[in-house]
C-alpha cells in the first residue's frame, strides 16, 4: 500500500508511478481518510508526501501517530519517498522516528527533486518553465531506481539532505509550524470568479464558500497552496507574499504548458 499526501500534485505524481511499478494501490491522506484500515494482506507500506519546510506535513505527523493498521504482518516494512523542490533536510529522520514509535519496521528512505511550490516567503517562488520540465522529465528514471531498491527491501538514506540539515529541521521547522502555517493571511481578489475549484481540491476540507460564493479558509490548513496555485483567475494570494509570484499547475498540466511540442 502506498499512502501518499499531496497538495498540487508532485507527490501524487510520483505516488502513481511508482504504483504501477510496485503494483501497489494508493491511498491519499485526505481530511476524509478512514482512522482504521484493513492492512491484513500487505506486506509493505510506502509513504509519499512533500518536505514542507524540511520536516513533515501536519497531516502527515497526524495520520502516522493515529491512523490504526488493522492486521497489519509484524514482518511488514515501511518505506518513505519525499518530493522536494531542492533538499529534505532530516526530514526522513523525522519519519523514521514517528514510525518506530507505532512499533513499525522503517527501511529504505528516498527523494524526488520535484517543481518547487512554496511561495510564501521572499525569495521563494516557483521555477522557471525549463527548470520546471527538466525536474519532470527526470522523475521517471529517480523512481525506477527507488522502486528497485524498495523491492529489494533496501535499508537506505538516499536523499538529498542539503546544507545545514540539523538547522533547518531541528530549528527552523518547528519556527514554521508555530508561525508560518496560518490560514489567516489568505486574501481573494475581485478576479474570483466563483468556480469553487478552491474549495473542491482542498485536501483537507478547509476551504468553505460563503453566500456570496468566495471562499473562505477555516482552521484546519495545511500550508500546500493548493488553492492559490490552481485558482484559474489568479485571484488568491497569501498577504503581500506572493503577489507578483509564480504558480504551479500540477506536473501534467506544466508538461503540456510549458513543453507543448512533446
Amino acid at each position: 500500500m502506498i499512502f501518499c499526501f499531496s497538495g498540487n500534485g508532485n507527490s501524487l505524481c510520483v505516488a502513481r508511478s511508482l504504483g504501477r511499478k510496485l503494483n501497489e494501490g494508493i491511498t491519499q491522506i485526505t481530511a476524509s481518510t478512514p482512522d482504521a484500515l484493513d492492512a491484513r494482506e500487505w506486506r509493505r507500506v510506502v509513504w509519499v508526501f512533500p518536505v514542507y519546510s524540511w520536516g513533515m506535513p501536519a497531516p502527515v505527523k497526524r495520520f502516522i501517530r493515529t491512523v490504526s493498521l488493522d492486521g497489519l504482518p509484524s514482518r511488514a516494512t515501511h518505506h518513505l519517498v519525499l518530493t522536494c523542490g531542492d533538499d529534505t533536510g532530516l526530514a526522513h529522520r523525522t519519519w523514521r522516528n514517528a514510525v518506530k514509535k507505532r512499533g513499525w519496521t522503517p527501511k529504505g528512505s528516498y527523494s524526488v527533486i520535484m517543481p518547487n511550490t512554496y511561495v510564501t516567503l521572499p525569495g521563494f517562488d516557483t521555477d522557471s518553465p525549463d527548470l520546471t520540465v527538466r525536474k519532470l522529465d527526470m522523475m521517471d528514471d529517480r523512481v525506477e531506481h527507488i522502486a528497485r531498491c524498495i523491492r529489494h527491501e533496501a535499508r537506505v538514506d538516499d536523499v538529498v539532505q542539503g546544507k545545514f540539515a540539523w538547522l533547518k529541521t531541528r530549528v527552523l521547522y518547528p519556527l514554521f509550524m508555530a508561525l508560518l502555517t496560518s490560514s489567516k493571511p489568505f486574501r481573494v481578489s475581485d478576479k474570483c470568479v466563483k468556480c469553487g475549484l478552491c474549495a473542491k481540491g482542498c485536501p483537507m476540507g478547509n476551504i468553505s464558500l460563503d453566500a456570496d460564493g468566495l471562499p473562505r479558509w477555516g482552521q484546519n490548513c495545511a500550508m500546500c497552496l493548493r488553492c492559490l496555485h490552481r485558482c484559474p483567475a489568479k485571484a488568491i494570494d497569501y498577504g503581500p507574499f506572493t503577489r507578483g509570484k509564480g504558480r504551479y499547475p500540477g506536473p501534467e498540466k506544466a508538461l503540456r504548458e510549458y513543453d507543448p511540442g512533446r
